[in-house]
């Protein structure tokens, strides 16, 4: 066994992706006071706003990073369907994102929540609702990925939902607390070495 060391301007994470290859038995939709909007071309301020409002705290950063045209040629696919999250009162308070480009699947690329809904039976509505847009027509994979940096009961909460994990990797990246795409007290759980 053996340590790799990481430079103090780096993060590391394990990463665990994982599918279904058949659509799961219906469930009752769980009782939530939170609805689903689906963001049709997204304007790309106010995508990235929601991204970075549910992301910071797990470091998310990809599509902070990411050149303008870039994101918006993603968010802007007909085959990308970008939802947002609202409360009551319609605040945005989490994202899903399905990714339908590679024909037969689809990744659920981005599925949050701000942390302060956690523990309360949120994240199952939003699974319900992921699982039923997800399962298209045609659809005979759907998978997702997440890593040590998430919740930390995001991988079992995925296998609970009937997820199997298939891959593992180690992913190294610029903190982006340091290269300024995030602020520097996001995510106080992972040390911030420099």
């Amino acid at each position: 066994m053996s340590l790799a060391p990481i430079p103090p301007d780096q993060v590391a994470t394990i990463v665990t992706s994982l599918e279904m290859r058949a659509r799961p038995t219906r469930r009752p939709m769980p009782m939530s006071d939170l609805r689903l909007i689906r963001w049709r071309r997204p304007d790309l301020d106010k995508y990235r706003a929601l991204f970075r409002r549910v992301g910071a705290p797990w470091l998310w950063f990809s599509r902070l990073v990411m050149p303008d045209a870039e994101v918006r040629r993603i968010i802007g696919d007909d085959r990308v369907h970008v939802f947002a999250v609202e409360d009551r009162a319609g605040i945005e308070v989490g994202m899903l994102e399905l990714d339908f480009r590679e024909a037969g699947q689809c990744e659920l690329a981005y599925f949050a929540l701000v942390p302060e809904l956690a523990g309360r039976g949120h994240g199952r509505w939003l699974m319900t609702q992921a699982l039923a847009l997800a399962w298209a027509p045609g659809v005979e994979r759907v998978w997702v990925h997440t890593c040590t940096l998430d919740h930390p009961s995001a991988l079992n909460f995925y296998r609970a939902q009937g997820f199997m994990p298939f891959a593992r990797a180690v992913e190294t990246f610029p903190d982006p607390r340091l290269t300024g795409h995030l602020p520097r007290d996001a995510a106080p759980h992972i040390p911030l070495f420099a």
